[in-house]
């Protein structure tokens, strides 16, 4: 296989830790080459040097030239040498386009009150007029199977079609090589396999492409070569059609990995009641919740899937307390908390984990002791006749950080010097070890890698068998299938019906999640 980029020896540091220790590896032509590692493992910093964000310190980067050769080394007569590269070092994002690379960021840098069209154009270094770009968009997005209309706007559009949106940005510029980041994270398994028809396109016409995902299935079925890298450096370059995801993942973390048995089917008191809940979005492309009722019982995971946009962020904000309820009821245990705060409902037992770990669930220049008074102040004891009792704050942070191996040099870290699958940990045992009734999760292993994910799915699971009810909204099928003994589909802000998880399939699931099948309102059962 002809070399694209071929990378040798590319090292990065930063105060404290070498992101990137004399990495090598090749993309070849035409090729679907996967990027694998856990959180931390140098990733993100490696396709960032290829992409013109950061620069390296050491190493070079050579990238095969449009032409496939190079005519500055022509033999006598004419004519190119063949596979003949030159140096890749792109001192912006800019540069790397104009060298023939593309990249689909995980988080979308869209504008939703913009149409399509004009997102499309903001990404550009020189764009045309849109009368002479909105064609081009729809001719690309009709070439590759992801229809497009260049004057919605993207408020109104699903996170599968916003990831379209993204793609064929990228692919107006003609990249050779395209760099995907968790390119799945947001999709049903539908438009995930619309995803992988595209990518198979591209790779048939010579464009190679970078990928990097969690996902491990789907890196064994899309993926020609994987090169797996931990703490930084290379460890194995394999074929994952060959392999099997177990085997990735002990690759990855050089360790084998095993997977949390779900639980036994539920059989304890209600602890969690909600009934005829509707709540107005919190902004304009918003999804308002329309008459949610569920009821969970007590060693319960219940989990609640669906399409990004379809009101998880309205559901948790209302089981959390963010927003207060107008109408309908949230009881634990009997008690009547709809017109209670996050603080309340916390002293009272229901704790909560956002989707956003950095900004959100954690301030991001607080330390770790600092951010463990955020949501554990009463339930741990942590303030004492009105002032905050550091000592008992810090051992509490050096806890949570034992118990869940948090990688990191100590309580005094700040939130934001932590990977994001460490940061996850902290925030996710910040709230398991306050031993609450009910715990609300949202996105719990998002962007995460193996190992971090089956801890923290463990460590959900052991909850529930000590008699907490589990609420856990996911985007991730897979996940909820493991840990979950009933799901329910949100779609269009409507709850689905819960149903035992035991017997339900990925893709059955997916249907539910598109709006197909018992899509009807649930009730307390």
């Amino acid at each position: 296989m002809t070399p694209l980029l071929q990378i040798e020896g590319l090292t990065k540091a930063y105060p404290g830790v070498v992101a990137n220790d004399a990495v090598s590896l090749d993309v070849g032509a035409g090729e679907i080459h996967a990027l694998l590692g856990e959180n931390g493992a140098g990733k993100s910093t490696l396709v960032k040097m290829i992409f013109g964000l950061v620069r390296p310190d050491a190493g070079t980067m050579r990238l095969l030239p449009p032409d496939g050769g190079d005519k500055s080394l022509a033999p006598p007569g004419g004519g190119a040498m063949p596979l003949a590269a030159r140096d890749h070092a792109p001192a912006s994002p800019q540069a790397a386009r104009a060298a023939g690379i593309g990249m689909v960021f995980q988080h979308f840098s869209l504008f939703d009150a913009m149409d399509v069209a004009e997102n499309v154009a903001l990404g550009m270094s020189d764009p045309p007029p849109i009368r002479t770009l909105a064609p081009r968009i729809a001719a690309i997005s009709r070439d590759y199977g992801l229809p497009l209309d260049p004057a919605r706007r993207v408020g109104d559009l699903s996170a599968g079609e916003r990831q379209r949106v993204e793609i064929v940005r990228a692919l107006l510029g003609r990249p050779r090589l395209l760099i995907m980041d968790e390119p799945t994270s947001v999709l049903t398994p539908q438009e995930a396999a619309i995803l992988f028809a595209t990518l198979r396109q591209l790779r048939s016409e010579g464009v190679s492409i970078l990928y990097i995902s969690h996902k491990l299935e789907e890196i064994r079925a899309l993926c020609d070569r994987a090169t797996v890298l931990r703490e930084g450096r290379v460890v194995a370059t394999t074929r994952p059609a060959g392999d099997s995801a177990a085997r990735l993942a002990e690759l990855m973390v050089g360790h084998r990995i095993e997977a949390p048995a779900r639980p036994a089917a539920a059989a304890g008191d209600v602890a969690l009641k909600v009934e005829g809940l509707s709540l107005a979005p919190a902004h304009a492309f918003g999804t308002a919740l329309r008459d949610v009722s569920l009821a969970l019982r007590r060693g319960e995971v219940l989990g609640i899937g669906g399409v990004a946009g379809n009101g998880q962020e309205e559901l948790f904000a209302a089981l959390s307390g963010e927003r207060t309820t107008p109408r309908g009821t949230i009881r634990l245990g009997g008690r009547d908390l709809s017109r209670e705060g996050p603080a309340a409902r916390r002293r009272a037992g229901l704790s909560s984990a956002p989707e956003e770990r950095l900004g959100h669930a954690a301030a991001p220049d607080m330390s770790l002791t600092e951010n463990a008074l955020v949501t554990a102040a009463d339930r741990a004891r942590l303030v004492r006749r009105g002032f905050v009792d550091w000592a008992a704050a810090r051992a509490f942070a050096e806890g949570v950080i034992a118990r869940f191996d948090v990688r990191t040099p100590g309580a005094g870290s700040t939130a934001r010097a932590l990977s994001g699958g460490n940061l996850q940990k902290y925030v996710i045992g910040r709230e398991i070890v306050q031993d609450p009734d009910v715990l609300v999760v949202s996105q719990p292993t998002w962007g995460v890698d193996a190992a971090a994910a089956a801890q923290i799915r463990r460590a959900l699971l052991d909850l529930a068998a000590r008699g907490a009810g589990i609420v856990v909204i996911s985007q991730d099928l897979d996940e909820l299938i493991e840990v979950s003994t009933r799901f329910a589909a949100l779609t269009a802000g409507r709850l689905s019906r819960p149903r035992d998880t035991a017997g339900l399939t990925t893709g059955r699931i997916g249907l539910m999640l598109g709006g197909a099948g018992d899509m009807e309102a649930a009730h307390a059962s």
